[in-house]
């Protein structure tokens, strides 16, 4: 029986069936029996292994909006402890060993995500969020090889593919990560016996790591676990969901401009737009069904509800319309917004000149993530300042190409913008 075959009797169940969440279920009958009763509680992971989040963790962060928007519990699991050691799941060499202060920094900054999608209120179905440094940091080694290391069966856990693949590669895999898996088993464990925990769900690359959360749960004497994933995205073309030329779509303002966040959503492939209002909007499936159905240049209007409505979830009502005034200021009017994303530069560095390879790099405007990748754009006609196209790779900014504003206008295509202001 498929996950769209299935007939469910929760609402829970019904919404990720209908909206398109589910890729993976350990026993979809029992959860949706457990979610029918009511009050279940589910658990997702999250390793602070950068300051933000990024739009390839949305998925997860919709099914925990929807498991309480039906009714049940949400538990935000912190990897504190778990980011100590690295996930080697879908990698070919071991992630950078952080320090203490560079993970507790990190989850500061993830945690602020959450309240937009989830209720954190007290009592009844609110969220939680726990660190599972609480538990791991506190764990006896000798004590965890005789109580959970000997539930593992290392033929078994060389089969998984986060091994296996790394292993196939030649590629080394340190016995840190070999850990990762039962830490990860263990913290499914932990929560049942904290929270009540029934359901860990995540992303389809964790589905070893879940499965082995829930036998071993069977072996240590919890009530029967179970596993929901959700599929890891590409769009239509094949690309990875989330990656774009300048790098990863993050989730904080910081790190990435609600106007910057907002046109990644308008850019979607037209093939994708139906599938990704779905996922990533809340609005109602007949809406989304109409505004899938346009088609030619009406297909730019449900972009445009797609990217306000997305943006709108994540960084607020106010900036969501404001970046999309801002790109019909700068599309539709040919105006200059003064609310494009702007970059400081030094006067100093205008008055020695600024090469335009650095200018579109890294460095300041992050429309390009290299000069190599800004000099082949460059020949094939992808970069502009102050709207006219840039032919000569060893051009110079300079105090002189300030516009009329008082700004630099950098553009990559038709819809990546940049203001370098001096400061």
């Amino acid at each position: 029986m498929t996950a769209e075959s299935f007939a469910p009797k929760s609402d829970f169940i019904r919404v990720l069936q209908e909206r398109g969440y589910i890729h993976q279920a350990s026993d979809l009958a029992g959860i949706d029996a457990l979610a029918a009763e009511g009050g279940l509680t589910t658990y997702t992971g999250y390793d602070c292994t950068a300051a933000s989040l990024h739009v390839g963790h949305l998925l997860s962060i919709m099914m925990l909006h929807w498991l309480q928007k039906t009714g049940g519990k949400p538990v935000v699991l912190m990897g504190g402890g778990t980011t100590r050691v690295g996930d080697p799941s879908g990698r070919d060499e071991a992630r950078k060993i952080l320090t203490l202060e560079q993970i507790e920094a990190n989850k500061e900054g993830i945690k602020q995500t959450f309240s937009r999608f989830l209720s954190f209120d007290e009592g009844g179905n609110g969220a939680v969020m726990v660190d599972n440094a609480e538990w791991l940091t506190k764990l006896n080694y000798i004590e965890m090889l005789r109580d959970i290391g000997r539930h593992f069966s290392v033929n078994r856990m060389m089969s998984m593919d986060s091994v296996r693949m790394r292993l196939e590669r030649d590629q080394e895999l340190s016995f840190l990560e070999f850990n990762y898996m039962i830490l990860q088993s263990y913290d499914f464990v932990e929560l049942n016996r904290r929270l009540g925990t029934r359901l860990q769900m995540g992303g389809s690359d964790q589905w070893g790591n879940i499965v082995n959360g829930i036998d071993l749960g069977r072996r240590m004497g919890t009530p029967q676990l179970y596993a929901l994933t959700c599929p890891l995205l590409t769009t239509s073309s094949g690309a990875k969901m989330g990656k774009t030329a300048a790098g990863a779509v993050w989730l904080d303002a910081g790190m990435l401009s609600p106007y910057d966040y907002w046109q990644f959503w308008r850019n979607t492939e037209d093939a994708d737009v139906g599938r990704f209002l779905k996922l990533f909007t809340l609005l109602p499936l007949p809406e989304i069904a109409r505004l899938a159905a346009l088609q030619g240049a009406e297909i730019n209007e449900a972009k445009t509800i797609l990217a306000t409505e997305a943006t709108a979830l994540m960084h607020g009502a106010e900036a969501a319309s404001a970046a999309a005034e801002t790109a019909r200021k700068t599309f539709v009017e040919g105006t200059l917004a003064q609310s494009l994303p702007t970059i400081p530069v030094p006067s100093a560095v205008l008055e020695a000149g600024l090469g335009v390879l650095t200018a579109f790099g890294p460095d300041y405007a992050k429309l390009v993530p290299s000069t190599s990748e800004a000099r082949r754009q460059i020949k094939g006609g992808g970069l502009r300042v102050n709207d006219v196209q840039v032919s000569d790779e060893k051009a110079v900014l300079r105090s002189s190409d300030l516009t009329a504003e008082g700004v630099i206008k950098l553009s990559f295509g038709r819809k990546k913008h940049v203001l370098l202001r001096p400061e």
